[in-house]
C-alpha cells in the first residue's frame, strides 16, 4: 500500500527518486507530452526508501539498481489535478547493477497510479542539455544534480 494519501482538501505523498548518470546523461522518466521528473515512486507501508527506489526501477524499467548515496531531501508542494499536494521525496544517486536496459536513447515503459496506467517514455538526456534549461522538476534539485554537493542537502519547491 503506497504512504499516499487523499482526503476532500489536499493529497499528501512520500516518494522516493533515483538520479542515473552514466556517460554524462541522466536517465529520465516523462509520462506523453509532459516534462522530464526524476524517476521513482511513492513509498510502500513499511518500506525503506532504498527498498522503494529499487521495486521501482524494477517496475517500470525492469532494471537493477543499487543506491550509491542520499544525495538530497525535498519538500514539494504542486497541484494534483484541482487539490494541492504536499510531497516528501529522498533523492539518491544510484547506478545499474546491470546492463538489462538500452544505455542511450529512449525506450518506453508504463506506471500505475489510482489503478491507472500511465504511458511513460525513459530518456538519457545529456547533462548538457539540462545546462541550457531543460526543464526537469523538481527545478530546485538540478543545480545539484550538475554540480553534485557533499553533504546531503534539503529544498523546498512551491510549483504553482
Amino acid at each position: 500500500m503506497d504512504i499516499l494519501f487523499k482526503n476532500d482538501d489536499f493529497i499528501f505523498s512520500y516518494r522516493v527518486g533515483g538520479i542515473l548518470i552514466r556517460d554524462g546523461k541522466i536517465l529520465l522518466q516523462r509520462p506523453k507530452n509532459d516534462d522530464y521528473a526524476i524517476i521513482g515512486g511513492h513509498a510502500a507501508a513499511m518500506e525503506t526508501s532504498v527498498e522503494t527506489l529499487k521495486r521501482e526501477f524494477e517496475e517500470e524499467l525492469h532494471a537493477k539498481i543499487e543506491a550509491d548515496r542520499l544525495l538530497a531531501i525535498g519538500e514539494i508542494f504542486f497541484p494534483w489535478g484541482t487539490k494541492p499536494c504536499h510531497q516528501i521525496c529522498f533523492y539518491y544517486h544510484v547506478h545499474l547493477a546491470d546492463d538489462s536496459i538500452p544505455l542511450d536513447g529512449v525506450f518506453h515503459g508504463y506506471d500505475e497510479l489510482d489503478h491507472e496506467r500511465i504511458d511513460l517514455d525513459f530518456c538519457w538526456v545529456p547533462l548538457e542539455e539540462l545546462k541550457k534549461g531543460t526543464k526537469v522538476y523538481p527545478l530546485e534539485l538540478m543545480p545539484y544534480i550538475l554540480e553534485p554537493q557533499q553533504e546531503i542537502i534539503h529544498f523546498v519547491s512551491k510549483q504553482a
